[in-house]
């Protein structure tokens, strides 16, 4: 099979950027869609022709860095997978494709299909922890949790941070990646001690990060690689409700009488 790939073509994140327009050589139908992008890449390097730059790492699903935008929808056509599972017998033959990077402001483009996603890493950085201290690890049984607790945790961890549902929102709202990673850590018991604090500092660091605000069209869930639910986002706002009442009450100064 042969296609055409229209493709976003950017120098550098000052430079303006456009549309090109590939040819593919002959293509096998069972190629992922980023082999299929390595084949075009040989074909312009042997043409004298700089390559297409693209994020990619594991191949597997699991990194999150192969972010695309294929015709129109985070990681291409299909629901539950990232852009390096989607494979070229998704097309057909003669398909014109067209291939864009994630279009959010908070990420902005650094060359081509490659976006800059340092601020989930500020967000993470903000709160996305358990504080312990060091020593040997505790045993692995010695701190018991309910199967409940543990599968909402495991539900919550299993977001890769691509960035998907910024990508899909119309206010490039990262409430679902924050919402994630503040319940994966919320429910547990190792996670109580700072959960006020983690809740608070990553909210506020999404905010100073620029990204936009839950309108609750759930196109995030729709795109989400690893299908997180948007019932994330109800228990972030929960959680951000109840530290923001507590927080009002500790800080104000005690009026008894001494």
């Amino acid at each position: 099979m042969k296609v055409k790939i229209k493709v976003w073509r950017q120098k550098n994140q000052e430079s303006k950027g456009g549309f090109k327009v590939y040819d593919s050589p002959e293509l096998n139908s069972n190629m992922s869609f980023l082999e299929m992008l390595d084949v075009i890449n040989e074909d312009l390097t042997d043409q004298g022709e700089e390559p297409i730059a693209f994020d990619h790492d594991c191949r597997e699903g699991i990194c999150g860095t192969c972010s695309l935008v294929i015709d129109g929808k985070p990681h291409g056509p299909h629901q539950g997978v990232a852009t390096c599972q989607t494979y070229m017998r998704s097309f057909e033959d003669g398909d014109i494709i067209t291939v864009e990077p994630f279009r959010a402001d908070p990420f902005p483009i650094i060359k081509d299909l490659v976006v800059n996603r340092k601020p989930f890493d500020k967000i993470i950085q903000a709160g996305g922890f358990v504080t312990v201290r060091t020593g040997s690890a505790p045993d692995a049984n010695a701190i018991p949790i309910s199967k409940e607790v543990a599968d909402t945790a495991m539900d919550a961890a299993a977001c890769i941070g691509c960035g998907a549902c910024v990508a899909a929102c119309k206010n490039a709202s990262a409430m679902l990646f924050v919402g994630a990673k503040v319940s994966q850590l919320n429910g547990l018991p190792q996670g109580q001690a700072e959960k006020d604090n983690r809740v608070l500092n990553m909210v506020a660091a999404m905010d100073e990060a620029g990204f936009g605000n839950c309108t609750n069209q759930y196109e995030c869930s729709a795109v989400c690689p690893k299908l997180i639910t948007h019932d994330f986002i109800s228990q972030l706002n929960r959680d951000f409700v109840a530290a923001t009442v507590r927080k009002s009450f500790k800080s104000k100064p005690s009026t008894a009488k001494l």
